[in-house]
């Protein structure tokens, strides 16, 4: 037996594509404990798995890139965030380890300060990353615009470009964590894409041909599809009341004030055929007004319940709810708000399994004509459904602690 410690940044949607690993080592008689968000020891344990806290300084520290004037400064906001974080992900993991005593670890690529540590305890260690590749690449584009693949010499060096400038940006948020590094006597960083390429291995939730296939991915690399896990739920009793086609409606649970999406979705659907279902996750529900009973709001309502009984998922484009729905072959009208949704929304679109609706031109009558188109995608999400059930999952992860463990 191996006891593994799997540690994750203070929110859902990097604990819950994870879980499944935890659970398949457990299956194969391993000891898992989970270092992760405090109000989810219920839920972690009902799987079987430990539990265990992280600091709650760690979760007092909620991104606040939303509130950024730009790009760029709500880049440098979400790295200043993470770095902010990392002294206390180091207390933290040095406290666990003489009690837990783990025999390999894995840590969450944005827990800087875990991964700092975690290099320099001689086990051995992997970090997961649940969302796009943010690494330079001949065959991507640059991450954070949601460019289209390069075709040219002019688009390379347009990424070219726009990797310079978020190196520059990333600069001062980035000067703590360079000197904790030191104190710790973990390798010096040359740039913020070696926090993703330094790892020994680094677990990708995700699969070609979501994610954009290249040549030339980093050493490291382990693209092993994405992690579905959800807590037990059943599907409310009312949802086999809504007609078909239904749509279900998602936001973000780490707010970034898109409540838009919300409201939009309310009028576009209200005099269309069939029944939406709308989680209203880090907004309040109480703040909408669904306008009959075949709209129906919930804070949250089990995605991994729900998703076999819909025919269209509007989403924020957050990794979670966007693969869910892929690998469940549901069509997706995706609305970036922010964050890495910008790379997931094309993602989306160049697969063929869904229509992006940009931001600045959200309304509820183009909210309907995207709608209308992508239900007419099901054969592209269906495509990505296939090639995520073929990646190999947490199964791959279990033979990476069970060959270096």
């Amino acid at each position: 037996m191996t006891t593994v410690l799997l540690y994750t940044s203070p929110a859902r949607g990097h604990l819950y594509p994870m879980m499944d690993v935890a659970v398949a080592l457990r299956a194969r008689g391993h000891r898992v404990v989970v270092q992760t968000l405090a109000d989810q020891a219920a839920a972690v344990q009902a799987a079987g798995v430990e539990h265990r806290p992280v600091d709650p300084r760690i979760e007092a520290l909620p991104l606040e890139d939303w509130q950024g004037s730009n790009p760029l400064d709500a880049l440098r906001r979400t790295l200043a965030r993470w770095v902010e974080r990392a002294p206390f992900e180091v207390l933290d993991l040095r406290a666990a380890l003489p009690q837990v005593q783990p025999q390999a670890l894995l840590v969450d690529v944005h827990c800087f300060g875990a991964a700092a540590l975690a290099e320099t305890t001689g086990l051995p260690w992997a970090s997961h990353l649940p969302y796009v590749l943010p690494v330079p690449s001949r065959q991507a584009p640059a991450f954070g615009p949601g460019f289209p693949p390069p075709t040219g010499a002019l688009d390379r060096a347009r990424d070219q470009l726009v990797w310079a400038v978020q190196g520059m940006a990333a600069r001062g948020p980035l000067a703590p964590l360079h000197a904790l590094r030191r104190e710790l006597g973990a390798a010096p960083l040359a740039s913020f894409t070696d926090l993703f390429t330094s790892p020994p291995v680094l677990f990708h939730r995700t699969a070609e041909p979501f994610e954009y296939p290249r040549t030339d991915w980093p050493g490291n690399h382990r693209a092993i599809g994405p992690g579905l896990w959800a807590p037990p739920a059943a599907p409310p009793d009312w949802l086999a009341l809504l007609p078909r086609p239904r749509t279900l409606v998602s936001v973000s649970t780490e707010h970034q004030d898109d409540a838009p999406i919300v409201q939009a979705a309310l009028s576009a659907f209200a005099d269309q055929p069939g029944g939406t279902l709308v989680t209203t996750a880090a907004q309040d529900p109480g703040a909408f007004s669904p306008p009959h009973d075949r709209i129906r709001l919930a804070r949250f309502l089990s995605h991994a319940a729900v998703m076999d009984g819909v025919d269209l998922v509007v989403t924020h484009g957050g990794m979670g709810t966007t693969q869910r729905a892929l690998a469940a072959g549901v069509p997706l009208v995706v609305v970036p708000w922010g964050r890495d949704q910008l790379e997931t929304a094309r993602r989306v679109e160049r697969c063929g399994a869904g229509v992006v609706l940009p931001r600045g031109r959200l309304s509820p009558a183009r909210l309907r004509e995207a709608a209308d188109r992508a239900r007419g995608m099901k054969a592209g999400a269906e495509r990505v459904a296939a090639a995520f059930a073929a990646a190999g999952g947490a199964g791959r992860v279990v033979e990476w602690v069970e060959g270096r463990a």
